[in-house]
């Protein structure tokens, strides 16, 4: 599991555009990379994807699919504002789920986060999730 957040927990991602393109981009370089995204949700100031890691040596390490993915998103967001060079990422945090247990706790976790946050009554209503 990843949890990502930006600089001083800053909503930078901001209305449907911004939301669409952190999802757009967090799910087409995993995907392009051999991960296999099982739940995500993006929200404004982070967002937190479980994924399947690449099967044997195949795939992109997942520190730098995280890096390739904060790079992209911040360069194109940045362009968005008219803001070249701000620093739109603080850090994330990855977590190997080894237990089953622990694996659909944390789909659960993400797919009910919108809700948590007092977005949506039902997760299947909030848009840049697994849930819709």
């Amino acid at each position: 599991m990843i949890t990502a957040g930006t600089l001083h927990k800053r909503p930078l991602f901001t209305g449907d555009t911004r939301l669409s393109l952190l999802e757009d981009t967090l799910l087409g370089v995993f995907r392009e990379h051999g991960w296999q995204p099982q739940a995500w949700a993006v929200f404004p100031n982070h967002y937190h994807c479980v994924a399947l890691a690449p099967a044997g040596d195949g795939g992109l390490p997942l520190r730098d699919a995280v890096r390739c993915v904060h790079s992209l998103s911040a360069r194109e967001l940045n362009r968005l504002d008219s803001a070249p060079g701000r620093r739109v990422w603080f850090q994330y945090w990855d977590t190997r789920l080894t237990y089953e247990k622990s694996y659909y706790a944390r789909i659960n976790y993400t797919q009910n986060n919108p809700v948590k946050h007092g977005l949506v009554a039902c997760a299947e209503q909030y848009a840049h999730c697994s849930a819709a």
